[in-house]
């Protein structure tokens, strides 16, 4: 996808995602915000860990980080 000259980066995208040296993205699991007592300790070890986004969303992803990749 070609992007304009001047396009800004946007900064909620910025915050919620991370891009690797490889460019993989990678985000942060929901669920691990509040009644975490109902969560059993090998689902909350799961979700505090960032996983890596499929392809088909990476692709929006770059989109709204323009200077990332």
């Amino acid at each position: 996808m070609r992007r304009p000259k001047g396009i800004k980066t946007k900064k909620s995208v910025a915050k919620r995602f991370k891009i690797s040296a490889k460019g993989k993205v990678f985000a942060r699991h929901s669920g691990m915000r509040h009644l975490l007592s109902g969560k059993s300790s090998k689902r909350r070890r799961r979700l505090g860990k960032e996983f890596e986004l499929s392809p088909r969303d990476v692709y929006k992803i770059k989109a709204c980080l323009p200077t990332s990749h």
